[in-house]
């Protein structure tokens, strides 16, 4: 395995591992209402900062392994964006038709009502959510992370071990049914496109979908 690839899968273990280690120290509630707070965005930016910056150093002299360019046919780029989205809302409704908990409140993050006394913190983590996590996450897998795979591997396994790592990266358990898949998706329309671009707007879509109607039910 390469420097480059160890780096890589060092990086994203000790974030799952600081992940699953608070996994269950916060509730929903206290999670959800940190999205109305200037800190949860101050620290937010700072974290997506350290891992923008460790990425870039895995990739240093290497700015291909990012695949930051514009698709090879913005065309395709756009059917099978709405594939992969038609696809993972079809899967989602799915796991939450299961008798378990709801994916989209493990992690908390979603907000469960309006407050409008803190609308400016809450805007400035919409722009973290929907903007910064997004693109740092989709250079960080799509981008880097599979490059280096699919250099070592090829390219449907490391689309796989992509989506994999995606959703351990975030320190959940009932929600890796709705992540990895997620993941996959997002590998996929990577590599059938050849860039990371389609899967950041897709990966920012999400988000912000998730946010909004959380918001609004």
């Amino acid at each position: 395995m390469s420097t480059r690839l160890l780096c890589w899968v060092g990086l994203i273990g000790a974030v799952a591992a600081i992940n699953y280690a608070a996994y269950g120290q916060t509730t929903g509630k206290d999670a959800s209402d940190a999205i109305y707070t200037y800190s949860a965005f101050a620290d937010g930016v700072v974290f997506y900062g350290v891992v923008l910056g460790l990425v870039l150093l895995i990739a240093l002299d290497r700015s291909d392994l990012l695949a930051l360019r514009m698709p090879r046919s913005t065309g395709r780029a756009v059917g099978i964006a709405l594939t992969a989205i038609v696809a993972v809302l079809v899967w989602e409704y799915v796991v939450t038709a299961l008798p378990i908990e709801d994916p989209g409140r493990e992690q908390g993050l979603t907000p469960t009502h309006w407050e409008p006394a803190h609308a400016g913190a809450f805007a400035a983590n919409v722009v973290l959510f929907v903007a910064i996590a997004p693109v740092v996450e989709e250079l960080t897998f799509r981008g880097v992370g599979q490059s280096l795979w699919r250099n070592r591997i090829g390219a449907l396994p490391a689309i796989a071990v992509v989506g994999l790592f995606f959703g351990v990266w975030h320190g959940l358990l009932v929600a890796l049914l709705v992540l990895i898949p997620f993941g996959w998706a997002l590998s996929y329309l990577r590599e059938r496109t050849g860039s990371v671009v389609p899967g950041m707007l897709v990966h920012a879509l999400f988000n912000g979908v998730a946010i909004a109607v959380s918001v609004l039910s």
